[in-house]
């Protein structure tokens, strides 16, 4: 009887440790999610905001450095970005274990098998069986390789790889080599550094220094520079030639060899420093657990019901770990400039993530936005302007708008604390009025001076149409921190301003059923039904613009074009500070349903494309919430899963996960203003741990399939009739209850959201 009871207790104690285990949410994300197709998010191991996002990379063309088996591996970097489309930046500091003779750089293998979790990469290659696996620290990659028995155990260096190769010199959006350096320090250690120029956003040269050490002695090594190798020479120095080595630590002892390569931006000595007090040990398993610890820590402050879906669990935990993997903590690693405050890096690019990644930090790691934000600043302080698409310690690349301003005005509008307001005002304003120069592409405001004679940006000017639409919303975000400054002239003058968008809006022209688009026109005044294109002196030859155009003939460069990446259905719907007057200038309520109806019913809509983030919402201004709940149910349900091609674009640097978790959660931001929309969400109960020990709790009662509208709510007991809630009511705590019913009701459709 004791025995039984033992085995009985026994089990539960098992079944109980297997429990906690499977509810450590971190188990729910999936890396591999969006990895195909056209997602491009990066797979490989990688701390929240981790300056070190080491994986493998195939070929030099993908951007996330990873490709889908069979496609071959050339090599493991340490450093990649997330999501991005354009061209590639990093992929620096390659390494490949390999069996046999030192003597060819190229040591491509393919994969037999591939495993991916949250922060751990394995695969094991076809020629030689060679398993490799990776965890990592902040700026410190761990590998465990392990080699066949009584195979030789090989490692190459290369410190001349680097993602986004072209041979065109100053290929725009190409990486270029500009130099590289590798010694072998001693029998256990190699450094070096990798100096690499352009990239997506065309920035100035970054160096990454690297410092590598082995659990295994080296028996022999060559180096190799510019085509030739070097038997017994430790050291290649910079020349401006590619670098490598190529490392044999024999055939004896054990086959696992553990490396470790502590990255910097600084220095090889910093590099070291970061092994040294990242890793000071040989553990892996224990660096895994750890790294496993930080993500639970975050995203465990967001719990779903228990009986949410798995596939539910797998969509917002990796949505939410997607939007923390960028922008890049490289506080005490800035070879711009010393100081103790924040240093973030890889914005790329605010113009994406602004809209819902950074209000969805703010909600649920808002000491981590008040860092970010910071860093924001200090970069203005040092560089003269905000970032907005900086990656490798350069501003480098603008899209449309300067919408740093956009993030500035939601942590201001969202009482956040710690940031300076009267400095975030200042570097508004330094972009809003002083031209950037150059190519006007690299930072501020590109037209600036048109912008202002004019009230638009006009057509010949690249992007001239997102340009005027963007900057009328970062006027909108100067006049709201300047009011709340209680700077009543600063706020008249940019109230006003946020008009503009108005002065490209067409009121007669009429496409596919709906009348008002914004149109281009020129510096005279003159609407362009015809616009030139190409750049010749001698001919003009012209194509019609129209509102479903999205790009321009193949022969005019695509971002010289009036709409970046989308068309004037897509951008005449997006004016997020005044829809009750795009409402109006389409006709009124009615009309305005008509049109949104037109947009999504003959699939002008483009889920994948951030500008139309905030349109399925549009239908809350017209007092019909339960259609842009539907409209919403609608696009997750057909374009968002779990599988490798589980995201409909671009991820965007968290862009497009973090839109998928706002609207799991029946909550969608309008940034830069103090409040979310609310809509039938997908998960019955969330609850979200806030700041300073704050709960929140969104619980529906009936909600099913069929029962998918919001009948009444209770805020924290109240009725509650709007069909949106103010960043204040969340951030104080407390708990909104949905009564849902089969049919749409009365609920939210009388007190509209907010307005200028």
């Amino acid at each position: 009887m004791k025995k039984y009871s033992k085995i009985i207790l026994l089990g539960i104690s098992l079944f109980t440790i297997t429990n906690n285990a499977q509810q450590k949410v971190y188990n729910y994300v999936d890396p591999m999610i969006g990895s195909e197709g056209v997602g491009r998010v990066f797979i490989g191991p990688s701390c929240p905001y981790g300056m070190v996002k080491p994986s493998p990379d195939c070929t030099v063309s993908p951007n996330s450095g990873w490709l889908p088996l069979p496609k071959e591996v050339t090599g493991f970097s340490q450093v990649h970005v997330s999501g991005t489309g354009g061209g590639p930046k990093y992929g620096n500091i390659s390494i490949m274990p390999f069996s046999g003779a030192l003597d060819k750089v190229d040591q491509t293998s393919y994969r037999a098998e591939e495993n991916v979790k949250l922060g751990y990469y394995e695969t094991i290659f076809k020629e030689n069986q060679i398993k490799t696996e990776i965890t990592t620290a902040e700026k410190v990659s761990f590998y465990r390789i392990t080699y066949p028995k009584n195979k030789s155990k090989e490692l190459k260096i290369d410190a001349g790889f680097f993602l986004g190769e072209e041979a065109i010199p100053d290929g725009r959006e190409a990486q270029q080599f500009v130099g590289s350096q590798i010694e072998i320090v001693s029998d256990k250690e190699v450094r070096g550094y990798s100096r690499i120029r352009g990239g997506w956003n065309n920035g100035r040269a970054y160096t990454v220094y690297f410092y590598a050490v082995f659990d295994q002695p080296i028996a022999k090594y060559v180096t190799y520079k510019d085509g030739k190798f070097y038997n017994n020479q430790a050291s290649q120095f910079d020349s401006g030639k590619k670098t490598a080595a190529l490392l044999s630590f024999g055939n004896g002892g054990k086959e696992e060899l553990n490396v470790k390569i502590g990255i910097s931006f600084l220095s090889e000595l910093k590099a070291k420093n970061n092994i040294e007090v990242e890793i000071p040990n040989w553990d892996f398993n224990a660096v895994l657990v750890s790294l496993e610890n930080k993500w639970e820590q975050l995203l465990s402050r967001v719990q779903l019901s228990p009986d949410t879906s798995n596939d539910y669990k797998k969509m917002f935990y990796t949505g939410l770990y997607h939007t923390m993997i960028m922008p890049v903590d490289r506080t005490g690693e800035n070879p711009l400039w010393t100081n103790n405050e924040p240093y973030y890096d890889d914005f790329y690019c605010i113009w994406d993530t602004f809209r819902s990644s950074s209000p969805l930090i703010t909600l649920i790691d808002t000491k981590r936005q008040v860092d970010i934000v910071n860093g924001m600043l200090n970069i203005y302080k040092r560089e003269g302007y905000l970032p907005e698409g900086r990656s490798g310690n350069d501003n480098g690349r603008t899209q449309g708008g300067s919408n740093a301003e956009v993030v500035l005005a939601d942590a201001f509008v969202k009482k956040i604390k710690g940031i300076d307001y009267e400095l975030a005002l200042q570097a508004m304003l330094k972009d809003a009025t002083v031209p950037p120069g150059g190519n006007e592409e690299k930072e501020g405001r590109g037209g600036l001076l048109d912008y202002l004679r004019l009230g638009y940006v006009p057509y010949g000017t690249d992007r001239a149409g997102n340009r005027t639409i963007d900057y009328s919303y970062n006027d909108y975000n100067i006049a709201t921190v300047a009011k709340g400054l209680n700077k009543t002239d600063l706020y008249n003058q940019y109230i006003k301003q946020a008009d503009n968008w108005q002065n490209l809006w067409r009121s007669d022209y009429t496409n596919t059923g709906s009348t008002g688009f914004i149109m281009p026109k020129d510096a005279s005044g003159n609407w362009l039904d015809d616009v030139v294109f190409g750049e010749s002196k001698i001919q003009k030859p012209t194509f019609k613009y129209t509102p479903v155009i999205i790009e321009s003939p193949w022969y005019v460069c695509h971002w010289c074009v009036f709409f970046y990446e989308g068309n004037s259905w897509e951008y005449s719907l997006s004016i997020p500070h005044d829809v009750p007057e795009l409402v109006k200038k389409s006709g009124g309520e009615t009309a305005f349903k008509n049109r949104l109806d037109t947009f999504f019913d003959t699939k002008l809509y483009n889920v994948a494309n951030e500008p139309s983030f905030l349109t399925p919402c549009l239908y809350h201004w017209i007092g019909k919430p339960y259609l842009s709940s539907d409209r919403i149910r609608e696009i997750i349900t057909n374009n968002f899963n779990t599988s490798h091609e589980g995201l409909p674009g671009n991820d965007d640097s968290g862009a497009m996960s973090s839109w998928l978790a706002f609207h799991m959660m029946g909550l969608y931001p309008n940034a830069g203003q103090p409040y979310y929309l609310l809509n039938t969400p997908l998960i019955k109960e969330t609850t979200l741990q806030l700041a300073e020990g704050k709960v929140f709790k969104i619980t529906t009662k009936k909600m099913s399939d069929k029962n998918k509208y919001i009948k009444s709510a209770l805020l924290n007991g109240k009725p509650y009739n709007k069909a949106w809630i103010l960043h204040d009511d969340i951030a104080k705590g407390g708990e909104l209850i949905y009564e849902m019913d089969s049919k749409p009701s009365t609920w939210g459709t009388t007190i509209l959201p907010p307005t200028k």
